[in-house]
């Protein structure tokens, strides 16, 4: 199970980065939607919450984009407890 060590902002005010340890993907980078986020352990488990709209996984990061009505208040956690929990 892979650890967040830092959550980052990004020039997308809907998004964060959340640095971890290890790989968030075997090789290259990948961009989930809803309906292809079962293809990745980590990308299910962070679709888990309604108000993620995109997962992006690349080398040891994971950037996870929110609906723009959404608050990050709890949704940081939760993004943080699903990463470390697939």
């Amino acid at each position: 199970m892979p650890r967040v060590i830092a959550v980052s902002p990004t020039p997308n005010e809907n998004a964060l980065k959340f640095t971890i340890e290890g790989k968030a993907i075997a090789s290259g980078s990948a961009t989930f939607k809803r309906d292809t986020a079962a293809q990745n352990p980590i990308a299910a488990a962070i679709f888990a919450n309604a108000d993620v709209v995109a997962v992006f996984l690349l080398n040891d990061f994971v950037t996870v984009t929110k609906s723009p009505t959404a608050s990050w208040g709890s949704l940081e956690k939760a993004v943080c407890k699903a990463i470390e929990e697939a």
